[in-house]
This record gives C-alpha cells, sequence and structure tokens, in this order.
C-alpha cells in the first residue's frame, strides 16, 4: 500500500501517476490531514463531489487560484487549514498551496474542490 502524508491510498497500479491531482487539507501544525485523488472526469469515485470539482477546475482552466469558490459567511475564528494539491491537469505539472484562517474560509475560496 502506498502512503502520501500519512494517508493510505490505492496502489500505485490502480491509477496513472501522470494525471489527476492529489489534494491534501491539514490543521494547524499539521495535526491531522486529509487527502484524495480527483481524477477528471470523475469516472473512478475518488472525490466525494468529484464531477463539482472537476466542473470548478474546468471554470478555472486548471488554476487553483482562479476557483470561484462558494461565497458565504464565515465567523472570525482562527484556527487554521492548509490546502495543497499537486499531480497533473490537462497534461500541466500542479503544485499548488494555500493557508486560510479557517475551514469555512478555506470552503468559501475553493468550493467543491477541497469539500472532502
Amino acid at each position: 500500500m502506498w502512503t502520501a502524508f500519512g494517508v493510505a491510498s490505492a496502489r500505485a497500479t490502480d491509477w496513472d501517476v501522470s494525471d489527476g491531482l492529489f489534494l491534501t487539507v491539514s490543521g494547524a501544525g499539521d495535526t491531522w490531514i486529509h487527502g484524495v485523488r480527483l481524477f477528471c472526469p470523475d469516472t473512478r469515485g475518488t472525490h466525494p463531489h468529484g464531477a463539482a470539482a472537476c466542473a470548478e477546475l474546468a471554470l478555472a482552466h486548471g488554476d487553483l487560484n482562479a476557483l470561484r469558490g462558494d461565497p458565504h459567511i464565515c465567523t472570525r475564528e482562527y484556527d487554521p487549514v492548509t490546502v495543497a494539491a499537486s499531480g497533473r491537469w490537462r497534461g500541466r505539472t500542479v503544485t499548488w498551496h494555500r493557508q486560510f484562517p479557517n475551514a469555512c474560509t478555506m470552503d468559501a475560496a475553493t468550493g467543491p474542490v477541497f469539500r472532502f
């Protein structure tokens, strides 16, 4: 079994390492971490909101800084989360990460992409 960031994943032979994005969300100081592999189109069902995440990435042309998100009001609670994406999107290498003050602001900014 292949592991990354301490999270068990599928065997390396179960997916083509040349496509898809490995997405992670981690808590302050890496006290916890969740990760999924997103393939587009979402034919493998590895992301709970895969179709919506793929649609959002397509609208942003794979640029995670350009995600429309799902704007909504959040509290000012400070409980930082860090999101990261690495892999390939339509033949282009992606290495991206960003920190948010809390999970709500992350969700508002990234929408379904990091909703897992």
